[in-house]
């Protein structure tokens, strides 16, 4: 018997957690195309919630293309779920991976401003106490569907080689490129957050979901810093892979990871 579905907690109704489990599965490949679920009374029982909850869960399913449900067939996965589509990214590949990115979604441009820095953004960014950053913050969308929110600043001697229509169409990595930015090497962290009422709306989950966070400062050749990045990603949506390899003596092995600038 699974473990008790718990209430509580922001946007921790029972029906949300059946919702994201299942979707968890249908997304990973766990429920295949054309798996039938089981009913409602079963879903019940295996997840000790009512009915109700249940019924609720699954129309948040079908409302996000991920199942259909038919008298007479049953609730069904879709054979190409909508939602499913998760965009990965590989740790061991940062800087290409940065650009097939950009290929592969669309951007949807929220604020495009100058201004004076966090002290801390100026001091990773290696910045002078007048200096400023060109301030976005965008949307990307895999098949109209958000999954990340990402805040930027970009030292201003280099955001002045393009116009904000260029970033709204442009991936910014390559907007760096044309600027004469030679990228060499990058710094960053990941860890989890909760959703603020605004990233929440922008990224279409309720407020206190939990998100991805990764925070990046990215380096040219001279060790100057180009771009400091915060991103926030929807779990459901996003996956980041961290490849490894072996290394170390016979007698004193360990995991370590792949050079980010290999590939």
């Amino acid at each position: 018997m699974d473990a008790p579905l718990h209430s509580g907690g922001p946007g921790g109704t029972k029906s949300h957690q059946l919702f994201l489990l299942l979707k968890d599965a249908i997304v990973n490949g766990r429920m295949a195309p054309g798996t039938k679920l089981p009913g409602e009374l079963k879903l019940a029982e295996e997840h000790r919630v009512s009915r109700v909850t249940v019924r609720r869960a699954l129309d948040a399913l079908t409302e996000e293309g991920l199942i259909y449900r038919k008298p007479g067939i049953g609730t069904r996965v879709c054979e190409r779920p909508v939602g499913a589509t998760v965009m990965t990214a590989s740790v061991s590949n940062l800087l290409p991976n940065m650009v097939k990115l950009g290929e592969n979604s669309r951007v949807r441009l929220l604020e495009f401003v100058y201004e004076q820095p966090s002290e801390t953004i100026r001091e990773r960014l290696g910045l002078g106490d007048g200096d400023r950053t060109q301030r976005s913050i965008r949307v990307r969308l895999s098949e109209d569907k958000p999954f990340s929110y990402l805040v930027t600043n970009v030292p201003e001697r280099i955001a002045l080689n393009y116009s904000e229509s260029d970033l709204a169409s442009t991936p910014l990595f390559v907007l760096l490129e044309r600027s004469g930015v030679h990228v060499d090497h990058a710094s960053q962290s990941i860890s989890a957050t909760l959703a603020t009422k605004e990233v929440a709306r922008a990224l279409d989950v309720s407020v206190g979901s939990p998100l991805i966070s990764l925070t990046r400062v990215v380096f040219d050749k001279a060790g100057n810093g180009v771009e400091h990045l915060q991103a926030l990603y929807r779990p459901d949506r996003y996956r980041i892979q961290i490849d490894l390899n072996r290394a170390g003596s016979e007698d004193d092995r360990y995991w370590q990871t792949i050079d980010p600038l290999e590939g």
